[in-house]
């Protein structure tokens, strides 16, 4: 992603692939809020040879393609890189027993450290993570609301941390619990950027049986319910898929929101 000039030189990396503008209080003044107006689940593109209808993966796991249109993909994407330069920069998470993710993350109103939550990033810099915006919120209620068709379910969805992961072609991430949040509440995940292979499992081991669904830049899923505890992991990103309306170059971006109960 190649990035904006500031006075003749790029600014620092948001670790998101592109030079940026000056230094952030990464709360994302500076850019304006994404619009609260979502919306739908958007044709596939002109050049599609199929469409790409909306699934039930599993009780309770909802797959809805390019329910992200472009132009609230990209200022999502602007969001992203503002929250990548701070308080608490974009960071390869070490794990207990020494080993590093691939994937890079940066959290909102709760930072994420194997195998908790905490307000400050202890692990990082010690600096309080930037606040978990209303309009995320909402977002997140309208994906609730578009994946079950239950307004009730939606409007007592409260999401107050999210985690955004950046994946560059090389990066993955194994098969997995979410299961620090002491909430029930589904979990929405948005994808940006390069398509990527998602591996959604069964609630008991990381073995079979589970399904592969291909992420494209825009597509929303929700699991909750009886698969809120399933496992899940990414396999494969493919490079150079991204496409331009994205507002990403390469890479791929993903959000996933979720109720801590904290």
């Amino acid at each position: 992603m190649a990035g904006p000039k500031n006075g003749g030189h790029d600014g620092p990396s948001d670790g998101l692939g592109r030079g940026t503008p000056g230094p952030s209080d990464g709360l994302g003044r500076g850019t304006p809020a994404p619009s609260k107006s979502l919306g739908h689940t958007a044709p596939a593109p002109p050049d599609a040879l199929f469409p790409r209808p909306r699934s039930v993966v599993a009780p309770g796991a909802v797959h809805v393609p390019g329910w992200l249109p472009p132009e609230r993909q990209r200022e999502l994407v602007e969001a992203c890189r503002e929250w990548a330069r701070g308080p608490v920069p974009l960071r390869n998470t070490v794990l207990p027993g020494g080993g590093v993710m691939s994937v890079r993350t940066v959290c909102l109103g709760w930072h994420w450290q194997p195998y908790r939550y905490t307000r400050t990033a202890d692990d990082v810099n010690g600096a309080r993570v930037a606040a978990f915006p209303e309009w995320l919120a909402a977002w997140g209620r309208s994906a609730v609301a578009e994946a079950y068709g239950d307004p009730a379910a939606a409007e007592a969805y409260a999401p107050d941390t999210a985690l955004v992961n950046f994946y560059d072609g090389a990066a993955r991430m194994g098969m997995h619990q979410d299961r620090e949040e002491r909430s029930d509440a589904p979990v929405v995940s948005l994808s940006l950027g390069d398509t990527c292979v998602f591996r959604f499992g069964n609630t008991c081991d990381r073995g079979r049986p589970y399904t592969d669904v291909e992420l494209a830049s825009g597509d929303l899923f929700v699991f909750g319910g009886p698969s809120r505890y399933a496992f899940h992991g990414v396999t494969r990103v493919f490079g150079g898929t991204a496409g331009p309306a994205s507002g990403m170059r390469a890479g791929r971006l993903n959000l996933t929101l979720r109720e801590t109960g904290l």
